[in-house]
């Protein structure tokens, strides 16, 4: 069984991870965890790396669980990520294929971050073939046993995983600053549609 965290729109090694287990369980039951990936992914710009935040109402507790955290749209951050991934992925082969799948989670409005999440995942899933065999924990997990590989905490943007570096693909930007391993999967799906799936295959082999 693989254990993860929720995501938004999150990395290539999040997905190639899924993609090699046949059970997977998102956990539902954590405290949320600033400056991850469950409020953030990283794109290739004009200008290298971007990182894209959903905002959060922010609270006086410290420790909230994940389901209650709530978006903010104090600022138009849908409106700004949808124009930044417009113009990091315009000029790519599969941009115009799978935006129109996309727009929801730039046009309408959703309370809660892990219902966003989820959705995003779903959808993505169904953008890349990939059979949705995933299933949410009914309690938060504190005891990890054998036959379990917990990645709740290991995927996340301050932790490099050097295998990742193995495979590549065709960037918009590569000639300008090199190839950039482990972007959120927005990057995978624009530059390379339904080969996707094959380098997910190959990430972690």
């Amino acid at each position: 069984m693989l254990l993860l965290s929720t995501a938004y729109f999150a990395p290539i090694s999040y997905y190639s991870e899924l993609l090699s287990n046949d059970s997977v369980v998102i956990e539902k039951f954590e405290n949320y965890i600033r400056k991850s990936y469950r409020n953030r992914c990283t794109i290739y710009g004009a200008n290298g790396l971007l990182n894209l935040v959903v905002p959060v109402v922010k609270s006086v507790e410290t420790k909230i669980p994940i389901t209650e955290i709530e978006i903010s749209y104090d600022t138009p951050w849908q409106k700004l990520h949808f124009k930044s991934l417009e113009a990091a992925y315009r000029r790519s082969p599969y941009y115009e294929y799978y935006i129109d799948d996309l727009m929801i989670f730039f046009n309408e409005r959703f309370k809660y971050l892990y219902q966003f999440n989820m959705l995003i995942l779903k959808t993505v899933c169904y953008l890349l073939k990939i059979h949705f065999n995933v299933q949410e924990s009914s309690s938060y997990v504190k005891n990890v046993g054998d036959g379990i590989i917990d990645l709740r905490y290991a995927i996340h943007p301050k932790i490099k995983q050097l295998h990742l570096q193995r495979y590549s693909y065709n960037q918009v930007f590569a000639e300008k600053w090199g190839f950039k391993p482990n972007l959120s999967i927005l990057d995978l799906l624009f530059n390379t549609g339904p080969d996707a799936i094959k380098i997910l295959l190959t990430v972690n082999h």
